[in-house]
């Protein structure tokens, strides 16, 4: 059995984390395997969004502790971090192409980091979100102590790192940590509409609005108005430019082709 399914339909590529019987939890051969579907991801134009999701109950419970407590498997978290989440991390925020995560069950440590680091994130009512590494007597990583305080605040993030709070889908869409939360019973329909609208978007727009947000992270107000002004020049020699203003000047809808 594949740790990770990925099926493309409709400009979508869908990833499934695939080891339901550990939460999807990750090892390294997951870690790896994730980094290298994502790049394909990037690299095929078939694909103009990406869902991330998890088969089974959860989304993802983050490491594989019988991984890190086994003496044969044991990788180090040196390794863990530097070869497994931090790539993963860097590889979701750089992708030109939209990222949602639709967030199945429980995200916990790093695999609610992961789903935080993705540009929209959508749970069904049930799902949970927790930040366990405390619980074991670890730290956030997977830039948890980066996007979670400038997604909810310093105060309430710091405390739900040190507490290990679990927060439900509707606190979590309250404070400002996911796009929305949906009932069970909408949630799949949700994915694919969003997933599809997202897909026939103009995606060389969408991924300069990404790279926007992501420099606006650290850059001072000079420095993203100049970002502002070279990609919104680049975007306007674009073909979906050209494509936008004609049908909207035409009164009909815009076939955008993602370039």
């Amino acid at each position: 059995m594949n740790s990770i399914e990925l099926k493309i339909e409709n400009k979508v590529a869908t990833v499934t984390l695939n080891r339901p019987e550990v939460f999807n939890s990750f090892n390294r051969e997951m870690a790896l395997l994730l980094q290298n579907i994502l790049d394909d991801c990037e690299t095929n134009n078939a694909v103009r969004a990406i869902v991330l999701t998890g088969n089974g109950k959860a989304f993802c419970a983050g490491q594989d502790l019988k991984e890190v407590t086994d003496p044969d498997l044991n990788p180090g978290f040196k390794k863990i971090l530097e070869e497994h989440y931090n790539p993963i991390i860097k590889r979701v925020r750089t992708i030109k192409k939209p990222i949602i995560a639709a967030v199945n069950g429980v995200a916990a440590g790093a695999g609610a980091n992961i789903a935080l680091a993705c540009d929209i994130v959508v749970a069904h009512e049930k799902v949970s979100f927790i930040q366990a590494f405390s619980l074991i007597g670890l730290v956030p990583d997977s830039a948890g102590t980066f996007f979670l305080p400038r997604l909810i605040g310093f105060q309430k993030a710091q405390a739900l790192a040190m507490l290990g709070d679990k927060i439900s889908a509707k606190e979590a869409e309250q404070l400002g940590m996911i796009y929305k939360q949906v009932s069970l019973d909408e949630f799949d329909d949700t994915i694919n509409k969003l997933a599809i609208k997202l897909a026939n978007m103009p995606t060389k727009a969408l991924g300069m609005i990404k790279e926007l947000f992501n420099n606006s992270m650290t850059n001072n107000l000079d420095e993203q108005l100049a970002l502002e002004s070279k990609l919104q020049i680049e975007a306007a020699q674009s073909n979906d430019y050209r494509e936008g203003v004609a049908a909207f000047i035409e009164k009909r809808k815009p076939e955008f082709k993602g370039n």
